[in-house]
């Protein structure tokens, strides 16, 4: 299995991040994706993936992170990206949900994040909470890219949006909460062709484990759950994702 996207980068988390891979890779977990929310935790992740083979990086800035952006801190995710081991653009996006930052200000973080990604030709991770159909105005207005909506949680209709965008699609912990039944619907209509399995650790972990802290060696619930979903051996599940995520990410 490849967890998509951990935050092995958050240090209160995970203050030894050495024995957390550790704990993942014995759980099954081949490869992690440390995804950045900003200069300092998308250094960390290029810093982790220098260090540990199983492990790769995303960089950029999140969207509840845009208000201490500006484009002149663009240059140093620019110069992040070119580590062999950086594998994407993000986690970037529409945060409407908390108001850390305006809609203008994670728009103009956005357009600069996609902007980059595309002068570098690298695929782009998306954040989108409460945002869908303003994040999709954004891109069914530019050229199409390699798309990964992270976590998913969108209506059918922004899935039909994003699927025309060729994009694919994360699932997490939430895909096995009681009430995440228009998720587990949505999810055949998704298909294993476009779908990763993500932790998002140390955040949405999956029952029975929900409440606390979630880690990449959790990643095999969330598989459990999609198997059930698809009605298909966890293994199956397991070589599906992972070949989706091994070409997104070109790893």
């Amino acid at each position: 299995m490849i967890d998509t996207h951990c935050h092995l980068n958050d240090q209160e988390a995970f203050p030894n991040p050495d024995q957390a891979i550790r704990e993942a890779v014995d759980a099954g977990v081949r490869n992690l994706i440390v995804v950045g929310i900003d200069e300092e935790w998308s250094r960390i992740a290029v810093e982790l993936a220098d260090e540990h083979p199983e492990v790769y990086a995303v960089v950029g800035w999140h969207p509840t992170s845009a208000a201490k952006y500006d484009p002149h801190k663009l240059k140093a995710i620019e110069e992040l990206a070119a580590h062999p081991k950086a594998v994407a653009i993000g986690e970037i996006g529409y945060d409407f949900y908390w108001d850390y930052s305006t809609p203008k200000q994670q728009y103009d973080c956005l357009i600069d994040h996609l902007d980059l990604a595309n002068a570098l030709n690298m695929p782009v991770v998306f954040h989108c909470r409460e945002a869908y159909s303003a994040l999709l105005d954004v891109l069914e207005s530019r050229p199409i890219q390699p798309y990964l909506f992270h976590c998913f949680a969108g209506t059918e209709d922004d899935l039909n949006r994003a699927m025309e965008l060729h994009s694919i699609f994360g699932v997490d912990g939430p895909v096995t909460y009681n009430k995440a039944d228009e998720l587990r619907r949505l999810l055949p209509k998704i298909g294993l062709n476009r779908l990763v399995l993500e932790t998002d650790a140390p955040w949405l972990s999956p029952v029975p484990f929900r409440g606390k802290p979630n880690h990449p060696k959790y990643l095999g619930y969330i598989r459990d759950r999609v198997a059930e979903v698809f009605e298909v051996a966890p293994n199956t599940v397991a070589q599906a994702t992972t070949q989706v995520a091994q070409d997104f990410f070109r790893i």
